[in-house]
């Protein structure tokens, strides 16, 4: 078996010396031929019914060549026998939602969790009824309706880590998808822990160049049929350049979370100790709950960091139009560092009550470290504080 850098480097290769290539096809067609019409016929019965391939592809909403080449190099990073691309995280998890319907229309959600994903679920939008707990809670909340539940870990942004094991155990044969973006296939595989879904936003560090908007559902075929049916039906597919620029991202992924995880250890060590900082939110700190998961269930702390800047959305305000090396930015996971602040961007949307209970204060920022010098990531950091 390829160890993992090996395989992020030659995984959805695997036919290339066969293809006469060096690097992946993009294939950009939306169409393609059907001389045979029988067997046209039979090719796209089997992609609506949800099957990986088929003899021809028929139509670019129900398969791409270049997409399923990277479907096939994440499934192995995750170590699941699928994975199913959308136009964006949030099109992977409607997928999900809307896939889980038919098993029934309860679903259990530990926040906290990224900001859209909590609104698309308090707000009813896929017509399911979520109920938001604590992890000790699931167990006790499970009804015959219980469709999915719902974790993400680390949390965003305040970097909480949950147990997915225990998760697991405690769903008692429901269904558990874990948003695992922030910890990448590098430090966490939640479908060796029992998850049944495990989702990314392949925006960050999948991608990890902030030049790509896809979302990835890893999981096992059975899962994954129901997916392709549903991304067929709702169009919610990954368009080929943005699966090329993906898989190109991969090789380099283990090399860039591990750089800026150093990275992120030393920022938020020197966080810590500065004065402008009430409190630092990293795994590596043993400052989030179940901090001591990061050296089981993860491999490593991470690259994001939250901390609780003094004076409140003022400070943080400042911070983010003093800052010259950062970027003031959402979204994380890309090669250089970003700095947003949650409560006004991200978690916008969710009413207030919600964020102080889940510790989303108007001080808070969150940091997405990425590969460049820590030094000068410091000098930089240090300034604005000041």
């Amino acid at each position: 078996m390829r160890r993992f850098h090996t395989t992020a480097v030659h995984a959805g290769r695997e036919d290339f010396i066969e293809l006469g290539v060096h690097a992946p096809p993009l294939d950009l067609s939306t169409t393609y031929p059907v001389t045979d019409l029988d067997a046209g016929g039979d090719s796209f019965s089997a992609l609506v019914a949800g099957q990986a391939r088929a003899d021809n592809p028929i139509y670019a909403r129900l398969h791409n060549p270049t997409v399923a080449r990277t479907e096939r190099a994440i499934a192995a990073l995750e170590g699941t026998q699928a994975c199913v691309a959308y136009g964006s995280g949030m099109a992977a998890l409607t997928a999900v939602l809307m896939a889980r319907q038919a098993h029934g229309r309860h679903v259990l959600v530990v926040r906290p969790l990224y900001g859209t994903s909590d609104h698309l679920l308090s707000s009813g939008l896929c017509g399911l009824e979520a109920e938001f707990v604590q992890p000790g809670e699931i167990a006790a909340r499970r009804r015959d309706d219980t469709a999915l539940v719902v974790i993400e870990t680390p949390g965003n942004p305040t970097l909480d880590l949950v147990d997915i094991q225990a998760v697991v155990e405690a769903a008692g044969g429901v269904p558990v998808l874990v948003d695992s973006t922030f910890a990448t296939p590098v430090l966490q595989n939640p479908a060796n822990l029992g998850a049944t879904y495990v989702l990314h936003s392949a925006t960050k560090f999948l991608g990890g160049h902030g030049d790509v908007i896809a979302g990835v559902v890893c999981c096992s075929e059975e899962d994954a049929a129901p997916l392709r049916t549903m991304r067929a039906a709702t169009g919610a597919l990954l368009h080929p350049m943005a699966a090329f620029l993906l898989h190109r991202g991969l090789p380099t992924l283990p090399l860039r979370v591990e750089r800026a995880q150093a990275n992120a250890r030393e920022l938020a060590t020197r966080l810590q100790g500065h004065a402008a900082v009430a409190a630092v939110y990293y795994p590596g700190l043993g400052t989030v709950r179940n901090a001591e998961l990061a050296g089981t269930q993860m491999r490593g702390p991470g690259t994001l960091i939250s901390f609780e800047a003094k004076g409140g959305h003022a400070a943080a305000a400042a911070l983010m139009s003093k800052v010259k090396l950062m970027t003031p930015a959402v979204s994380l996971g890309s090669v250089d560092t970003l700095v947003q602040h949650p409560a006004g961007l991200t978690h916008r949307m969710l009413d207030q009550a919600t964020r102080k209970a889940t510790g989303i204060t108007e001080g808070l920022l969150r940091l997405s470290v990425g590969i460049e010098d820590v030094e000068d990531l410091w000098e930089d950091l240090d300034a604005a504080l000041a």
